[in-house]
């Protein structure tokens, strides 16, 4: 198959992850795979060169609407005229459905990667824009639900299909854990980890207050906090007011994550909300037993009590007490979770049986289209 992935940007976040992973799968599986970023993409572009992926850039700039961009993917389209067009995130999936008033595309699809993707109004645009869809996705299912209830998309064209994950770089035990917390200043602390960009959706205020209340019973208590973001100075700011100078390193852009993993103890999420978080399903392939807020899809890799503890958004009191109440397990029961999480994830997040599932969807679709023999819409029939 032919198959174009419009992405509304390219950088090292969990949307971005994906469709990079699912670029780089089908491409191995013998597809023509091609990838175009709205923005200027900031990752993955070295690594789509060495597979072999064209990849363009509509060269938009972030938050500034350019109609410009509709005819530059126009012009793309119909020059290498794939025969499915999979966007992902809420400008990527509009404007991945308006370009079919132009261009005849035979299938798209629209990947939304969170539970609220900014406001009412990109709800209702979804609702306007959907008969020009064939079928729209959500990576969770919980967020699946929401939009049905909202009315974003009728509940016959819309499915769930998570994130998938590469198990081996998270599953692999590193021998270099001692070294690596030796060069973080770390000896005999609890570490834990969180990943994420700095901005209002992570809530990294509520984080670091809840680590400020359990100072007093753990004291040794370490926090990593890995990615950039517009809130960096502000996070900092409040780090120092909370006296956490000495508990929380700000470690900024990392290329070595999965090795964090294995250095840390447990992770730690204190998201507003999400879709299905790639870091979450990575710390639990790294079998790190997992505080986090119950928003989202969280719930769909968090067994709660099994593999960790969710606790209300938005509430630094509840999460300082799942905190406390994992480091005060056992070490022996701390691996029971981490090890739980691990399974569950193998089970149900594979990448590769993932990609299964986006095979079997493509070819289903297109088979309907050529058998209709319509360049209309599809009406897609809930699995």
């Amino acid at each position: 198959m032919k198959i174009a992935l419009l992405t509304t940007s390219l950088m090292r976040g969990g949307a971005e992850i994906q469709v990079f992973l699912l670029a780089r799968t089908l491409k191995r599986r013998g597809h023509e795979v091609q990838v175009i970023s709205m923005v200027a993409p900031e990752a993955f572009e070295p690594e789509l060169v060495e597979l072999g992926i064209p990849l363009h850039s509509l060269n938009m700039r972030p938050g500034a609407p350019d109609p410009r961009a509709l005819w530059r993917l126009t012009a793309i389209l119909r020059a290498w005229r794939p025969e499915i067009l999979h966007s992902h995130m809420i400008h990527a999936n509009l404007l991945g459905r308006l370009v079919r008033l132009i261009v005849r595309v035979p299938v798209q699809i629209s990947t939304a990667h969170n539970i609220d993707e900014g406001g009412r109004w990109r709800e209702r645009a979804y609702r306007l824009t959907d008969p020009l869809a064939t079928i729209t996705t959500n990576v969770s299912q919980a967020a699946v639900d929401r939009y049905v209830q909202v009315g974003a998309v009728p509940a016959a064209k819309i499915r769930y299909l998570p994130n998938g994950l590469e198990l081996t770089p998270f599953m692999s035990v590193s021998a270099s854990r001692q070294s690596l917390r030796q060069a973080l200043g770390l000896t005999e602390q609890f570490v834990w980890l969180a990943v994420g960009r700095l901005d209002v959706q992570k809530d990294y205020p509520t984080m670091l207050r809840a680590l400020a209340a359990t100072l007093p019973g753990y004291p040794q208590t370490r926090l990593l906090i890995v990615s950039e973001g517009p809130l960096r100075a502000d996070l900092e700011a409040l780090s120092a007011q909370l006296s956490l100078a000495e508990q929380v390193t700000f470690l900024g852009a990392r290329n070595d994550v999965p090795a964090l993993m294995q250095a840390a103890d447990a992770y730690l999420m204190s998201s507003a909300w999400e879709g299905l978080p790639m870091v979450l399903l990575e710390a639990a392939a790294s079998s790190l037993p997992i505080v986090a807020t119950d928003v989202g899809g969280n719930r769909e890799i968090v067994l709660d009590g099994k593999s960790g503890w969710l606790v209300p958004p938005s509430d630094p009191v509840a999460l300082a007490a799942a905190m406390q109440r994992l480091m005060a397990m056992p070490e022996t029961a701390r691996r029971q979770m981490g090890e739980a999480g691990r399974n569950y994830v193998r089970q149900h997040y594979d990448l590769e049986r993932v990609v299964d599932t986006w095979e079997a969807l493509y070819q289903e679709l297109l088979s309907r289209y050529r058998g209709s023999r319509r360049q209309g819409p599809i009406t897609a029939r809930r699995s």
